[in-house]
């Protein structure tokens, strides 16, 4: 049991808090030289199991059976299949082959293993002899934010650098579009589609909505004939949306929409939403870059020229081409200027290392409303729940500063500086004397 000296925000709380801090620091630092090293054995393994078969005729062949013999020498060292060992051979060959310098940055501790796994997953599209020229321009992104938050950036990258353009790969690839089934276990399977990405968003978008919609009215609802099986509904999320995405295919309406039989039920209206970056020569028909699906990953230009143009739930970004400045904020449907301001300029939640899309979070008061704070741009920005939570009920605060940037102070008085998202947004004030200014 805690004792009140160690209750939170107490010094004695603080000081366990540090000791912990300090000792995960160092271990990460210790972790961090094992896993470089051993990166380093296993591609001198690969490299050893080339030297072996250097100038065979049957050197692929040959290649392979020597390594699958070195790797299960290591795996039975590591304790893992011969299988995970190769993988784990090829890819510490393609990281110190083609990521010198990513794995330099990691050496000196400027970035971690997510970043270089993050390189390494990105620059995969990119053939052999631009994946240095990559790493180059990607490890500068990678310093300054998050593996997890840093990885929609690096995919951009990589996209821009290709030699072939986004959309003609696009097009190769949406041509392996299918629905498969993967049998399980206990009576349950999978049923993977593999369709276009802003597709897929959609659908996920649209169940989750609509399961939330359930979820947050099941108990309000009177206990009387039908509505008594919703009122005890005690499906999670995921089981409601398993559930609509069953209904809507095989019967073509959610079973448990309770105003199914009304022209204005709710579910029937829920629309997906998707937030979507598009550089303005892409809107002009250039389709060599991809676009930016903001919190997931890039989607071709055609996709995202349609969506901007063809459905009034889509909402539309316009960017500079070069450095990335929105030069337009617009939507088709009525919404609020100042929400509209803030999506475009946070793009996600703005907790250190979230990638929560916009669209998805919360706009929080930086500083409370009932203490004072203002309902203007420079005191709001977009929280994810869980993160809107952990700054009203934990000892993490935060203040908003020029341009849009957040600094975080954690309980031990650490600064964490959370710099407004690329592409930023650059708005001309009416009055110039104030940089601050709100666009409206």
């Amino acid at each position: 049991m805690t004792s009140p000296a160690e209750s939170p925000g107490s010094d004695a709380f603080l000081a366990s808090l540090a000791g912990l801090v300090h000792g995960v620091e160092g271990a990460s630092r210790e972790i961090a030289a094992g896993q470089i090293r051993e990166v380093r054995l296993l591609a001198a393994a690969g490299a050893l199991a080339e030297r072996m078969v250097a100038g065979s005729p049957a050197r692929v062949r040959e290649g392979d059976m020597v390594l699958r013999s070195i790797a299960a020498e290591l795996g039975g060292v590591l304790r893992v299949t011969d299988r995970t060992t190769q993988r784990r051979i090829d890819e510490a060959v393609t990281i110190v082959q083609d990521y010198p310098a990513a794995l330099d940055a990691w050496e000196a501790g400027r970035i971690v293993r997510g970043h270089v796994l993050a390189i390494v997953d990105a620059g995969s599209v990119l053939p052999p002899e631009l994946r240095g020229v990559f790493a180059d321009a990607a490890i500068p992104r990678c310093e300054r934010d998050t593996p997890n938050r840093v990885r929609g950036e690096l995919e951009i990258l990589a996209q821009h650098l290709h030699p072939r353009s986004f959309t003609e790969r696009h097009e190769e690839a949406a041509a392996g579009r299918c629905v498969r089934i993967v049998p399980g276990h206990d009576g349950m399977s999978d049923l993977i589609a593999t369709m276009p990405t802003a597709i897929v968003e959609g659908v996920h978008d649209r169940l989750t909505q609509m399961a939330r919609a359930i979820v947050d009215t099941r108990e309000e609802r009177a206990v009387t004939g039908d509505a008594e099986v919703i009122s005890t509904d005690a499906r999670t999320t995921d089981q409601v949306r398993a559930d609509l995405f069953a209904d809507l295919l095989l019967a073509g309406t959610p079973a448990l929409d309770d105003t199914r039989d009304t022209s204005a039920g709710p579910l029937g209206k829920i629309r997906a939403r998707v937030q979507v970056v598009i550089p303005a020569h892409a809107l002009a028909g250039d389709d060599h870059d991809a676009c930016d699906l903001v919190g997931r990953s890039p989607i071709d230009a055609a996709t995202a020229r349609q969506l901007a143009g063809g459905n009034a739930m889509w909402e539309r970004l316009v960017t500079h081409p070069v450095t990335g400045t929105v030069l337009a904020v617009d939507s088709y449907r009525v919404s609020e200027k100042m929400r509209r301001y803030l999506q475009a300029r946070d793009q996600h939640c703005r907790f250190p290392g979230c990638r929560q899309a916009a669209v998805r979070c919360e706009v929080d008061h930086t500083q409370d409303h009932a203490l004072g704070g203002k309902t203007e741009t420079r005191n709001l920005s977009h929280l994810c729940q869980r993160h809107h939570s952990m700054k009203q009920f934990t000892a993490w605060r935060v203040r908003q500063l020029s341009g849009g940037v957040l600094e975080w102070t954690s309980p031990l008085g650490r600064i964490y500086r959370e710099d407004a998202p690329t592409p930023a947004v650059a708005f001309t004030p009416a009055d110039t004397r104030s940089t601050d200014a709100a666009p409206f």
